[in-house]
């Protein structure tokens, strides 16, 4: 993957906060915020960025100026908390889609060390997996779908807790003083996940079919329509606004389908599935529980362990996703993929 140094992290989110600059605007800007750095070092540092394909360049000469390129945005290193805490209107994000993303994505999106950090968890997995004995595989499986269920639907709002979730799905008792939808919600994610258990060779690759038969299931009887939008929907507390046009949404849909098939480790197949769902928001609702699903298809048809994402803070997963949206870094969620991926491969005995 490729590799950016402390110094070209901080000249990224420079310009992401700025936008295009000459080198000498450059230098000033850094010069402001205390960088002791001289100007034709900055000069040098730029030409290598552009090299790398981190900045573009426009023009030449004197007249040379740099503004931030898609994959020095993807792989901008932000503090998610911190970008958020701004107020929608005012942050230095992007308000639209931005079609080069997708093709522009690299064949691995994983550092290194996080490579590591997977293979490792996923040879524990595996070990942990071979040869378990039928009623251990039953008693994990409902473990794993209970804490995925709960978790996924708090994210989206959904007040019932661990408990009242556990015996929603064993016992089918819906918990008192909450709406008929929150255990719809609940029961749809108990479905799609057995749904993706039982057909994994579906999810070999990832396409409009299996993607929008995986959203159906998921927004059963909750009065969403079906199949890829043909209205706006928004999403709250950004300044982002998702593809309102059926042929665009379709186009995007599309450049996804081959960006997962183009990249080369079931994880990168799997995260770009995640932000890629939630970033097109193909459908009226829904789109993020699906996303989180497909994410575990893929996972799960190659051997991987599935994530449940019970140890992640629904606020901190919100505002990672938000920064994808705005900034179009994958920095925050990958790292949040990671995590998960760990404690999943370290907490569940499922196949």
């Amino acid at each position: 993957m490729l590799k950016i140094n402390q110094k070209e992290q901080r000249i990224i989110e420079l310009f992401l906060k700025k936008g295009k600059m000459s080198s000498s605007t450059a230098y000033s800007e850094l010069a402001g915020l205390g960088e002791e750095i001289s100007l034709v070092t900055v000069k040098r540092i730029l030409s290598k960025m552009a090299v790398k394909s981190l900045l573009k360049v426009h023009g030449s000469g004197r007249a040379t100026s740099y503004d931030i390129s898609t994959l020095g945005r993807m792989f901008a290193d932000i503090v998610a908390r911190d970008y958020c805490a701004t107020e929608p209107d005012r942050r230095y994000g992007m308000s639209s889609f931005n079609f080069e993303f997708f093709p522009t994505l690299p064949g691995e999106i994983f550092a290194d060390k996080d490579l590591k950090t997977l293979n490792s968890a996923t040879l524990e997995y595996k070990r942990k997996t071979t040869n378990l004995p039928r009623t251990i595989q039953k008693k994990e499986l409902e473990r794993l779908i209970i804490e995925l269920s709960w978790k996924s639907s708090k994210i989206e709002g959904n007040t019932y807790t661990l408990l009242d979730t556990e015996k929603l799905i064993l016992e089918n008792k819906e918990a008192p003083g909450h709406d008929k939808k929150e255990a719809i919600m609940i029961l749809n994610h108990k479905d799609a996940f057995n749904f993706i258990h039982k057909n994994k060779a579906l999810f070999k690759t990832f396409n409009r079919a299996n993607l929008e038969k995986l959203h159906a299931i998921l927004v059963k009887n909750l009065s969403v329509g079906l199949g890829f939008r043909k209205r706006l929907v928004g999403v709250v507390g950004s300044k982002y606004r998702p593809l309102d046009n059926i042929h665009q949404i379709e186009e995007a849909a599309s450049q996804l389908f081959l960006a997962v098939a183009r990249v080369e480790s079931i994880y990168a197949k799997a995260l770009i599935a995640l932000l890629g769902i939630s970033y097109i928001q193909p459908f009226e609702d829904g789109n993020k529980r699906t996303s989180r699903l497909m994410a575990n298809a893929l996972l799960f048809a190659h051997g991987l362990a599935p994530l449940s994402y019970r140890s992640v803070e629904e606020k901190e997963y919100r505002e990672a996703t938000l920064v994808f949206y705005e900034l179009n870094s994958i920095v925050p969620l990958r790292n949040i993929f990671v995590d998960q991926y760990n404690f999943a491969a370290n907490n569940y005995v499922v196949k």
